[in-house]
C-alpha cells in the first residue's frame, strides 16, 4: 500500500479491525519511510458485477462512489461530516444489492439518496433534488423548498442514519 503523503510503498498494519457490520476491514498503517498513519478499508468485490440502467435506457456498471460524489456536492458549504454521506452511500448501496438483481434503474438509486438527504439536510436535499429533477426553473426549485418546509414531522419513516 502506497503512503499518501510521501508515496513510499513500505508500511506495516498497526491495527486492523472489522466495521461495518463485518462488510469492511479497517486498517491503520504506519510508513516507515515517513512515519505518519493513515487508515485503509478493505471491502469484498462483488462477483456479481451490478448495472444501472440510466434514464436514457443505456448501461454503465455501479459505482458507489458516484453517489458519494453527488451527495458531496449537495452538501458543499454544510456541516455534514465525511463518515455521514459514506454511511448515506452505505445505506442506499445495501438497498440496491436487496433487490437481488444485476440492473438496478438509476431513478431508483436517486429515490433512495433523496430520501436519506432529506433527513441527513433539507439544504442539501433541495439541491440534490433540483439537479436530479432537472428544474428548469426558479419556481420548481421554490416549490420544492415550500413543500418541503410544509411537510409535517416525517421522523416516522426516517431511515436508520446515525
Amino acid at each position: 500500500m502506497r503512503c499518501p503523503f510521501c508515496k513510499e510503498d513500505k508500511d506495516k498494519v498497526v491495527d486492523s479491525r472489522s466495521s461495518d457490520a463485518g462488510r469492511v476491514v479497517r486498517r491503520r498503517r504506519l510508513c516507515s519511510n515517513c512515519n505518519r498513519r493513515f487508515t485503509t478499508y478493505e471491502r469484498v468485490e462483488d462477483p456479481l458485477r451490478l448495472t444501472v440502467v440510466k434514464k436514457d435506457s443505456s448501461r454503465v456498471p455501479y459505482d458507489r462512489q458516484r453517489i458519494i460524489a453527488g451527495v458531496q456536492k449537495a452538501c458543499y458549504k454544510r456541516p455534514i461530516a465525511m463518515a455521514q454521506i459514506e454511511k448515506l452511500a452505505e445505506e442506499v448501496e445495501e438497498e440496491i444489492f436487496r433487490q437481488q438483481g444485476q440492473e438496478v434503474f438509476s431513478s431508483f438509486i436517486g429515490d433512495e439518496t433523496m430520501r436519506r438527504l432529506k433527513f441527513l439536510d433539507k439544504v442539501a436535499y433541495v439541491r440534490y433534488a433540483s439537479v436530479y429533477h432537472e428544474f428548469a426553473d426558479l419556481g420548481q426549485f421554490i416549490s420544492e423548498a415550500q413543500e418541503l418546509m410544509h411537510r409535517p414531522d416525517e421522523s416516522s419513516d426516517e431511515p436508520g442514519l446515525f
